[in-house]
């Protein structure tokens, strides 16, 4: 197991996956989020984040919606529903530059 830099719980699981910053080679860098587990196809996680901003003309907050995909490890197999951590790595694909460090609830 190694050490990734950021305090979490590592996962209880063992996998062989190469793209785990856990088991694996892929390295942290860059930002640290969290949100909530959308929907989970294969080894990507779509995370949804409710962001609220102030909007100075009308004196009022306007709620905002953003989706990530991020990659699912096998040793932490988040389901939908699940809160979860994730940080910033290289690009994995196209659309996938997060990796899901750690389940919250």
């Amino acid at each position: 197991m190694r050490n990734i830099g950021i305090e979490v719980k590592p996962p209880e699981g063992v996998c062989s996956d190469e793209r785990c910053p856990f088991h694996g080679t892929l390295s942290i860098r860059g930002q640290i989020l969290s949100g909530k587990v959308l929907k989970v196809y294969g080894k990507t996680a779509v995370i949804e984040r409710e962001l609220i901003k102030f909007v100075p003309k009308y004196e009022r907050y306007m709620r905002k919606r953003s989706r990530l995909h991020a990659h699912n490890p096998e040793c932490i197999r988040a389901k939908p529903g699940d809160v979860v951590r994730i940080a910033e790595c290289r690009p994995i694909s196209k659309t996938k530059s997060f990796v899901i460090i750690e389940v919250v609830k």
